[in-house]
């Protein structure tokens, strides 16, 4: 027995060291799964950052491509300048500058004391010519009635263009006293529309001449906004399409419609020189620019807090039918 247990304890151990390095191989064949793990992670990162990037080209240029819109884009006011009608002193000037007037508010007034006086003598002058041309016009009826025995025809006519004379010198009188009344109106300047009181700098005592530009004012009720679009995206813009606008200064959105499109910019080329020829810009052949055109677009709502002012940036985008994110 103790033969044979020691000719099969040999063979166990054999065994037992053909078994051990099988196990060894298992053992170090499973560190190669993370390696492979680690190698794939990066190449899915790459790729969902390119499927990424790829969705939001096509946002962004469905965006560009669908709902037209422009940066280069100037809020407008009309500016109604005025200018005295009549020369003098400033003898009250009630308003200040950047200051709010509704229509009918007084602005300022010229010295008046020369514009009453010539009142006067008009009103003078319209009394003298009336009792003369009445006086003529008497005479010369009283000459009509006598036979031709007492006044010969001559004489008849002569007192009857006395007395047509004496009436249009009459009616000068008139014109004369209405244009002088007229005139001391006019010494008063009021404010024709609602607007804002801009860039004033008359002061009291300066004296005014006619036509000289005294106070401007920007007509509140006439804001407006102007996008400058180019030329290939007039054809997705339509009249009443409603209108976002962005002010540089505001994070607000300012709601509009499309009121119009102008229907002329300037053409350089068509520009003659000191010859009368044609002016014609060289460009390059294969870069060709594409023109801006005038876009106006009607305020309808402004938000609290934003405050219009002629001359601003603003950036203009177009509702089409189709939804479209909006304005950023």
């Amino acid at each position: 027995m103790s033969d044979v247990k020691s000719r099969l304890e040999p063979v166990a151990r054999e065994g037992e060291g053909r078994e051990a390095p099988r196990r060894v191989e298992s053992v170090a064949a499973t560190p190669g799964k993370p390696r492979t793990l680690k190698l794939l992670g990066p190449v899915l990162v790459t790729l969902s950052a390119l499927a990424v990037a790829a969705w939001l080209s096509w946002a962004t240029w469905s965006v560009y491509m669908g709902a037209p819109w422009t940066r280069d884009g100037t809020v407008r006011a009309y500016v109604v300048t005025m200018a005295p009608e009549v020369a003098g002193r400033i003898v009250e000037l009630p308003v200040a500058d950047n200051q709010f007037v509704r229509k009918g508010d007084l602005l300022m007034v010229v010295d008046p004391t020369n514009y009453k006086i010539a009142v006067a003598l008009g009103e003078a002058a319209v009394a003298q010519t009336k009792a003369a041309s009445q006086n003529a016009q008497i005479e010369s009826n009283r000459r009509q009635k006598l036979d031709d025995l007492a006044v010969s025809d001559e004489v008849k006519q002569t007192f009857a263009s006395n007395a047509i004379s004496a009436y249009a010198v009459y009616q000068a009188a008139l014109a004369n006293l209405d244009q002088a009344r007229v005139n001391l109106e006019r010494t008063r300047i009021l404010a024709p529309v609602n607007g804002y009181v801009t860039n004033l700098l008359a002061r009291l005592g300066d004296y005014v001449t006619v036509g000289e530009n005294t106070i401007s004012l920007v007509d509140a009720d006439s804001f407006w906004v102007d996008g400058y679009f180019e030329e290939f995206a007039l054809d997705r813009i339509r009249e009443g399409a409603p209108a976002q606008i962005k002010l540089m200064g505001y994070g607000q959105i300012v709601r509009g419609h499309v009121q119009g499109i102008a229907r002329g910019i300037n053409i350089p080329n068509a520009q003659p020189n000191d010859q009368g020829l044609a002016t014609v810009n060289p460009i390059f052949t294969w870069v060709r620019l594409a023109q801006r055109v005038p876009v106006r677009i009607h305020i309808d709502q402004v938000p609290d807090g934003v405050r219009l002012v002629a001359g601003l940036t603003a950036t203009v985008q177009i509702d089409t039918d189709d939804p479209k994110p909006p304005l950023r």
